[in-house]
């Protein structure tokens, strides 16, 4: 039982953040804030965050709005707050976006 714990180990190591299918076509933009690492996928005015690592108990709050913060900075756009649905893992929100400098 043992001998397959490393290689399945390592397999979901290598797979790091997937996106919802939703996002399977999106930008991803890698982050590093504040020691912990996120990634961002955005396709058109939805957006998806993902935090990676481990939280240790009272710091999800803190993480949620981190989390919120960074979608906006990324992203470039403001968060409609009816949409953000998630958790101190994953959040997916529909953005408002400025309209494109022409």
């Amino acid at each position: 039982m043992y001998r397959f714990a490393l290689p399945l180990t390592l397999l979901l190591a290598a797979c790091g953040a997937q996106p919802a299918p939703e996002f399977f076509d999106a930008k991803r933009t890698d982050i590093r804030h504040d020691g912990r690492d996120y990634v961002v996928y955005q396709k058109g005015n939805r957006a998806e965050i993902i935090r990676l690592g481990f939280l240790r108990p009272g710091q999800h709050r803190a993480t949620r709005e981190t989390m919120t913060r960074l979608l906006e900075q990324v992203t470039g756009c403001a968060i409609i707050a009816a949409t953000l649905q998630g958790d101190s893992g994953e959040m997916r929100t529909t953005l408002r976006c400025p309209e494109a400098a022409g």
